[in-house]
């Protein structure tokens, strides 16, 4: 279960070319493992995310791209934070996961969520529906991917998806651990509860993670479930550096990058977790602090830099303890 993962969200580098990208990817991927991460994570994006750039910077998808990784990792485990569920049929997506099972030799986690990023689906043609279609269409194909990631003949009629005996072969090596990422506290939370091995908390300060804690335990007690089974993580977007002047620096190359503005800059720095080595560790062990079980943390600005992720990793394994 993770710990401490490393989550790759951007794929504009300072002076780095396109064509080079993908060889800093895996070198993220490698300086990750051997600085004591056990979770290495990728978007399930086609488009980057606003308020970390412009929708048509470089994104690789995301199985494609773990897939890959796995051909230059040996420990970390591989996940998508978190698959969208909208962009791909539950059967599909079963043996997608399966796949990267296999591939990595028995490393998957599924990440999934019920997908939000309404210009993406509009733009490429996904459906997005309401919000409750959405949920209902997470819970359904859950009922869908966990058994036959468990080796399950699966049948559902369902409002959203139909699958008729549908067979998962071959199965997966590992026993593929799920992960369900959002905050929701009556939908996501209960979904977490009632199918989950982990979740993520994506959004939200540290402040409100306790009442979080709090309303997992209580779905659990309804569904009778033990709390202590589900590893509840933090996703926390950093930008650290050995200095605050290098840190600094590292914040106008990117800004440079991407053409942000100086209220683009100081909108950064308001939901970063920034600084140097000890002004980044009291943010993240104020973290932990909440009673949280681990953190997932990105470089999304200088996570290139590899010896960022080295520090990084020396800061988050010692707030974790």
């Amino acid at each position: 279960m993770t710990r401490l993962g490393y989550q790759i969200p951007n794929f504009t580098y300072p002076g780095i070319e396109q064509k080079d990208i993908f060889a800093n990817v895996i070198a993220q991927a490698k300086a990750a493992e051997d600085a004591g991460f056990d979770r290495v994570f990728v978007m399930d994006h086609f488009y980057q995310l606003p308020g970390i750039g412009e929708p048509d910077e470089p994104m690789y998808e995301c199985y494609t791209a773990l897939s890959a990784l796995a051909q230059h990792t040996s420990k970390v485990r591989l996940s998508a934070l978190v698959t969208g569920n909208t962009y791909r049929h539950p059967t599909l997506l079963a043996k997608a996961v399966t796949a990267l099972d296999h591939v990595s030799g028995g490393r998957a986690t599924l990440g999934i969520g019920a997908g939000w990023f309404e210009l993406e689906h509009n733009s490429l043609g996904y459906e997005f529906g309401t919000f409750t279609d959405r949920f209902e269409k997470l819970e359904e194909a859950l009922q869908i991917i966990i058994p036959m990631l468990n080796g399950e003949r699966v049948s559902l009629q369902g409002k959203h998806y139909q699958v008729d005996d549908a067979i998962n072969s071959p199965a997966p090596i590992s026993k593929i651990p799920i992960m369900i990422g959002g905050s929701g506290e009556k939908k996501t939370l209960r979904m977490v509860a009632q199918y989950a091995d982990e979740s993520n908390l994506a959004s939200g300060g540290i402040d409100e993670i306790p009442r979080k804690l709090d309303v997992l335990a209580a779905h659990c007690e309804r569904l009778g479930r033990d709390r202590s089974e589900i590893v509840m993580t933090k996703l926390q977007m950093v930008m650290v550096a050995p200095t605050m002047e290098e840190a600094e620096a590292d914040l106008q190359e990117v800004a440079a990058a991407k053409g942000w503005n100086q209220e683009a800059q100081d909108f950064a720095k308001m939901i970063l977790i920034y600084g140097d080595a000890d002004t980044v560790g009291e943010r993240l062990q104020a973290c932990m602090d909440t009673g949280i079980d681990g953190m997932t943390i990105n470089l999304a600005g200088n996570g290139h830099k590899l010896d960022r992720i080295g520090l990084l990793g020396e800061i988050a394994n010692a707030a974790i303890g």
